[in-house]
């Protein structure tokens, strides 16, 4: 029988992580060596544990899943990457796979499909939820620019153009003109609504 596959999980929330953990571990053929809560713990204990998988979360302090993957990929190329988000979105699957990943699932797909999934990707193949992929080719790149996208992700928090100009350093007419431009990209009734549809679709990700 050959070595079973090397696992790294890297989720910020202790229970999924356990969660996940437990689940595969029942697998003859999977073994988790190593558990992480942060993006940036990603590398150093990936260099530590040398796993032939590894299942990030999207969103996680210290660097996004995205960040991490980019990160993994260049520090040990022969390490396959499955991102594994509660957060379905679009953008985070187009993201994910250009950063490198090589497949992307959500965190409600039944243990035995995910250990499959475990399976295919560190055996070369994609792995991609096939609802999502359909989403995503209708969705599109994201149609905001990398200011525009700033704008937005400050806007999450509230505050008048006045806050926003101060936190991003720009003049109040600026930001006035790309939460517009936003507004018109999103199809946005309002500010709000434009934040609340670019986060829907995975466009915010990121400081």
């Amino acid at each position: 029988m050959s070595a079973p596959i090397r696992v790294l999980l890297a989720d910020d929330q202790a229970l999924v992580r356990g969660a996940l953990a437990a689940l595969l571990s029942l697998e003859e053929d999977l073994t988790v060596v190593a558990e992480v809560g942060r993006g940036d713990e990603v590398v150093p204990e990936a260099r530590r544990s040398a796993p032939d998988v590894a299942l990030l979360d999207v969103e996680m302090p210290g660097l996004d899943g995205i960040a991490a993957t980019v990160a993994l990929r260049a520090a040990l190329p022969s390490c396959r990457v499955l991102v594994v988000t509660t957060f379905g979105r679009p953008g985070y699957l187009r993201r994910a796979m250009e950063a490198g990943a090589n497949g992307f699932v959500v965190k409600d797909t039944p243990a035995r499909q995910l250990a499959e999934s475990v399976r295919r990707v560190h055996a070369g193949l994609r792995v991609v939820d096939p609802t999502l992929a359909a989403e995503t080719l209708a969705t599109g790149a994201s149609p905001l620019t990398d200011r525009e996208t700033a704008v937005l992700r400050a806007a999450r928090a509230g505050g008048t153009v006045a806050d926003l100009a101060r936190a991003l350093h720009l003049s109040e007419g600026t930001v006035r003109n790309h939460l517009s431009a936003a507004i018109g990209k999103t199809g946005g009734r309002n500010r709000a609504d434009a934040v609340r549809i670019a986060e829907q679709n995975g466009w915010l990700l990121g400081d």
